[in-house]
């Protein structure tokens, strides 16, 4: 869990809109949490150093993604830095997407801009997952050649022993991307500071 992993850190505060998600990270030690909207966060201005925001603006339940990084300039100190990541390509549209209500996708320049138009000052900015984007490739072709009636989500499936082998390719991807940001893949990887002079 995030949540768990950003608090080897520091003091963290994890929100989200379900309430049933809320439960499950209560179950899994989260204590301080908050259900809400990124339209409309319950923070005071100046609040975080750091706002993690994986795989959230592309949702249904996100109508107005701009207002959601105007959210996160405004409850972020200065100098304090958002970390985004979004899913890439409309065109790569598939089952998963219908599954999980997405109601966007991404380009490296679309997200660029919408930081850079509220105030933040982009640090790096790369898609990522670039050497396992042919495979998705692949099964986005083939479930439009076969429709599937009841779309299933990419998460549904097990990969088993495959994952250790997708561990060590993302682990290698994270090790180049701060030296050569990745020129495609399936997601769109964002750092960026709040400008002190905003």
């Amino acid at each position: 869990m995030l949540t768990a992993c950003l608090s080897r850190r520091g003091i963290v505060t994890g929100v989200d809109l379900s309430p049933l998600a809320m439960g499950f990270c209560k179950k899994r030690g989260a204590h301080r949490l908050a259900c809400a909207s990124v339209l409309d966060l319950p923070f005071a201005g100046s609040t975080f150093d750091l706002i993690v925001s994986f795989d959230v603006l592309y949702e249904d339940s996100v109508p107005d993604d701009r207002r959601a990084i105007r959210e996160f300039a405004r409850v972020l100190r200065e100098g304090g830095v958002l970390f985004l990541r979004l899913p890439a390509y409309d065109w790569l549209r598939g089952e998963h997407d219908r599954v999980i209500n997405t109601a966007r996708r991404y380009r490296l320049r679309q997200v660029v801009s919408m930081l850079r138009d509220n105030g933040l000052e982009v640090e790096l900015a790369s898609y990522a997952n670039m050497f396992l984007f042919p495979f998705a490739l692949i099964k986005r072709s083939l479930e439009r050649v076969i429709r599937n009636p009841r779309p299933v989500s990419d998460l549904a499936f097990r990969v088993g022993p495959l994952n250790s082998l997708f561990e060590r390719i993302l682990a290698m991807e994270a090790a180049l991307i701060p030296r050569f940001p990745l020129p495609f893949g399936l997601s769109v990887l964002a750092i960026a500071r709040k400008d002190s002079r905003r």
